[in-house]
Parts: C-alpha cells; structure tokens; sequence
C-alpha cells in the first residue's frame, strides 16, 4: 500500500505540504488543476508548477484527482468529441510530470451530495452529513445554494461557475436514463484508454456518491454488480476503479471487503474512510476506526493486505476536530489520525503473516 494525501494547492488548500511531509509514510500528493474547468485542456505550464511544489518536499505526482468529464460527455451530444480530444491531451500533459493513475467519475451534474458539511457529532466535532428526508424532498436550488453559500473552499464538483447552469443541465438529463449513461461511459472509454494504455496510466472511476440515484438522475457505480459490469466494459490494463469504501459503504448492502477481495487487481487506486449509515437512511461520516460506522475498516485494509495490495490508497475524508477551520472533510488532523490508524492495521497484518512464515 502507497499511502497518499489529498492537497488542493497552495493557494485553496488550508494544509501545508510541510505539514503532509509530517505525516509518517505518505510519499505523494493526489492533486489537480481546479482552476480548470471540466472539457479543458490542462496545460503543461501548469502541471509543471504543481510539480516544482510538490519536488521540494520529495513528494511524486502519481494519482490525480480528477481530471472531470464534461457534461456534454456524460449526456452522448455531438459535441462530445471535442471534449473528450481535450481530455485525451490532458492525459497526455499528466504523463510527462509521472502520473500513473488519474481517478475520474461520471455522476451526471452533482457529484457527491450532502446536506450538511458541519454537523456536530457526540463528541464536538463535526462532518459532512446526509439527510436522506431532506434530499428526497429538497430542490436542487436549493441544495445548491446551502452547500456553496457554507463554504469556505471552492469544492470540486460544486464549483459556482459550474453550477450556475444547473437547470439546463437538469432540463437536459430529463430523457437519460441509466442504460443511456453506460453507453455514454462506454463510448468515452474506448477514446481514452488507448491514450491512457500508451503512456502508462490506468483510469480509475470513482463510484457515485451516495450511491443512488440523487433528484432523479441516474447514477450507474453503485454497486458490486455495477462495478462487475463497468470492469467488463473493457480489458485493458488502463481500465480500473477507485474503490471507495465511504461511497459505497453508505448502502449497507455493499460488502466493501468482499469487493476488495474480488476486484483487487483491477483496483489502482483506494479511498478508505468510514460512514455510520442509519436505519433511515441517513449517514455521517465519521473515525476511521471499524466500530465508530457501518464500515469495517480493519477488514477492508486486511483484505488489500492479504491481497498484496501495492495500488495507492488515501484516507480520504475526515471530521474536523480541535477547532481547525479546514475544507469540508478535508482537514489535516482527523485524516492524519487516519493514516496512523490504517498504518497501525497494516503493520499488525504485516507482523501476523510474518509470524505464520516463521
């Protein structure tokens, strides 16, 4: 397992790299260009600054998170080709700074959702929250307006400019439905991955979060089934997924460490955190540790390590705690503890199989 931490940059980020340097046994950074909009075309003049920041704390640029796919992409228009020949150049200029992985998601419009990005928890601190009441019965306006107006970081898939066209692009997705998006999905692949294949990355899909159809749009990776069918799109070595286990552990029928253990080695990229998942529906993001949610952590990281897992892996989301002022879920202290908490697993498996070979 390469450990690796989320950094939005120097100037939209509130941790320092010389703080992610503290951190024990996290090598590189997952970043992007998110003053790019989706359909653009990175530059490389870009990518190298990024690079140059990332050179003076000895950290590679293997994952990025994410190069987004436009919408005209997502819904099969004509005009799509040209995206996806700016997308194809994106991959290109990332191949020459090291990237070996580039995660991705096709969630129409929203990307993930929540009702809440501060809700308070027991013991003071606070999460990203969802309502499952409130969204079924909420306009997107309106959710919209709350998740933008209360932050204090431009969000990635929430990003003003984007949103501003929210009813075109609720007006257009109203004919497509969940079939019309695999093949949509299925069409930008057979562009990309050639490109991809060429330069030594694997595309790596995110599952949608959550993983269920949200303002009734569809949402296709949601599922062990659906990751089954997105796998079989193609075999080539660039076609991957990142497996998330929050995203998919908000539907308390997704066995993550079963899909762990079947899907391991198409998995390039792992997203390990924890939800608490209620009876209604709702879900918290909370610790890392197994008993605070619905996840068990301990044998999702037991399944990658008795797999031989050597992907990269991040702990994705994390409450804030001690006061930070910070990203929604994107703090320094609580992510940290999760890396220390993923660590102390892999070691005690590390020291377990050790112990059966002597």
């Amino acid at each position: 397992m390469r450990m690796t931490f989320r950094w939005y940059g120097e100037n939209n980020d509130s941790v320092t790299l010389e703080q992610i340097k503290q951190i024990p046994g996290v090598e590189g950074l997952v970043w992007a260009l998110h003053d790019k909009m989706a359909g653009e075309v990175w530059p490389l003049e870009d990518i190298m600054k990024v690079k140059e920041q990332a050179d003076r704390y000895g950290f590679h640029l293997d994952v990025v998170e994410s190069i987004n796919v436009h919408e005209d992409i997502k819904l099969g228009l004509p005009t799509r080709d040209a995206y996806i020949e700016n997308y194809k150049e994106s991959i290109r200029n990332v191949a020459k700074v090291g990237a070996k992985v580039i995660c991705y998601n096709f969630m129409p419009v929203f990307d993930w959702t929540r009702t809440d990005l501060f809700k308070e928890m027991e013991d003071g601190s606070t999460a990203l929250f969802y309502e499952k009441a409130k969204v079924d019965s909420m306009d997107p306006h309106e959710l919209v307006r709350q998740t933008t107006s209360n932050a204090a970081f431009t969000m990635p898939g929430w990003e003003p400019e984007r949103l501003a066209h929210i009813e075109k692009l609720l007006k257009a997705y109203e004919n497509v439905t969940e079939e019309d998006l695999w093949e949509h999905l299925q069409y930008f692949l057979e562009q990309v991955l050639p490109v991809a294949e060429e330069h030594g990355i694997q595309m790596a899909i995110h599952p949608d979060d959550p993983p269920w159809s949200v303002f009734g749009l569809p949402r296709i990776i949601t599922s062990e089934a659906a990751v089954e069918r997105f796998l079989q799109l193609s075999n080539s070595p660039a076609h991957g997924i990142t497996l998330c286990s929050g995203s998919l552990g908000a539907n308390p029928e997704n066995d993550i460490p079963k899909m762990i253990r079947r899907f391991h080695d198409r998995i390039p990229f792992a997203h390990i955190r924890n939800v608490k998942v209620y009876d209604n529906g709702d879900f918290i993001e909370t610790s890392h540790r197994s008993q605070d949610g619905s996840v068990h952590i301990a044998d999702v990281v037991k399944a990658y390590h008795e797999n031989g897992y050597t992907g990269y892996a991040r702990p994705d989301h994390g409450r804030h705690i001690w006061d930070e002022k910070c990203r929604p879920g994107y703090g320094l202290y609580d992510r940290a503890l999760g890396i220390m908490h993923l660590w102390g697993l892999w070691d005690a498996y590390e020291l377990e199989a050790k112990r059966r070979q002597s």
